[in-house]
């Protein structure tokens, strides 16, 4: 699953905004009055690019909930909710973070991790899982959801984000007032950027967003061999993870909401924009690891 498609959309729409409340404002006039003003631009792209990232992660956990209609156990109703909700307040312990919400929510089997925050995060699992694996399987699985958020994935991943973002910002720009000022030449009409340079950055913003995915989506893979390490050293062997693997790969997995993608357990849409690595080069992984 590619839960980071969205997170990735959200920020391309972010800057989209942020882009047209600044023209709306006259701020691509005053970085273009005299000329291309970078160092303004480098400053207006760094509150852009990461302002975008910032948005997304700190709206990350009502947002997986609202779009996966995750119900959070606040009471068990039965013994199956309390073993989930006691084996992950064991693994938070182990991990030495606070305790994540815990929530169920309808589905095949897949999992996530989110929140902006070590100590107020949230670990789901879907109900196809819960019905399709031993309950070590299931612990191996909430230990690897457990080392997301040990691991600070959502922050590094909105750092990540935000970079990527900055640089799409201010290539765009830049390119967009040399195609401007290609358009233009030989006007005597320099009040300010034309209609070449709006086209040029609205389109260069979309088109490099998605270039941007594709390293987003490169980290987002190594993450998911340090989780399942995590998930190994958390439980005290391998092997659990890698059964958990191997039933997933013999799974038809589940389609997460794209708000909850990015954290979930397996899938890709293909290799450049794979969220996560092929379930087989995963076991592989935990197989040639010291855990």
């Amino acid at each position: 699953m590619k839960r980071i498609f969205l997170f990735v959309l959200t920020n391309i729409a972010v800057v989209a905004v942020l882009g047209i409340v600044a023209s709306l404002f006259g701020v691509n006039r005053f970085l273009t009055a005299n000329g291309l003003n970078l160092t303004a631009l480098l400053g207006f792209a760094l509150i852009m690019g990461f302002g975008g990232a910032i948005i997304s992660l700190l709206i990350s956990k009502p947002v997986a909930k609202w779009s996966a209609g995750v119900r959070v156990i606040n009471e068990a109703q039965n013994a199956d909710e309390a073993w989930i909700v006691e084996t992950v307040r064991k693994l938070a312990d182990k991990a030495q973070i606070g305790m994540p919400e815990v929530g169920i929510f309808e589905g095949a089997p897949n999992a996530f991790a989110t929140g902006a925050f070590k100590n107020s995060s949230l670990v789901a699992v879907s109900t196809g899982l819960l019905q399709g694996m031993t309950k070590e399987e299931i612990e191996a699985v909430l230990g690897h959801e457990i080392a997301h958020i040990a691991n600070g994935d959502m922050v590094t991943m909105t750092l990540i984000q935000g970079v990527m973002n900055t640089f799409v910002v201010f290539l765009s720009r830049v390119i967009g007032y040399a195609v401007d000022s290609f358009l233009r030449r030989g006007s005597d009409n320099n009040s300010g950027p034309g209609i070449g340079y709006y086209v040029s950055t609205i389109v260069l913003d979309i088109v490099l967003g998605f270039a941007a995915a594709i390293v987003v989506a490169w980290f987002s893979r190594q993450r998911e061999f340090r989780a399942d390490a995590g998930a190994a050293q958390l439980m005290g062997r391998r092997q659990p993870m890698m059964n958990a693997l191997a039933r997933l790969g013999g799974m038809q997995p589940g389609e997460l909401p794209k708000a909850v993608e990015a954290m979930g357990i397996t899938g890709s849409i293909g290799k450049l924009f794979a969220t996560h690595p092929p379930i087989e080069e995963r076991i592989a992984a935990l197989q040639n690891s010291q855990a």
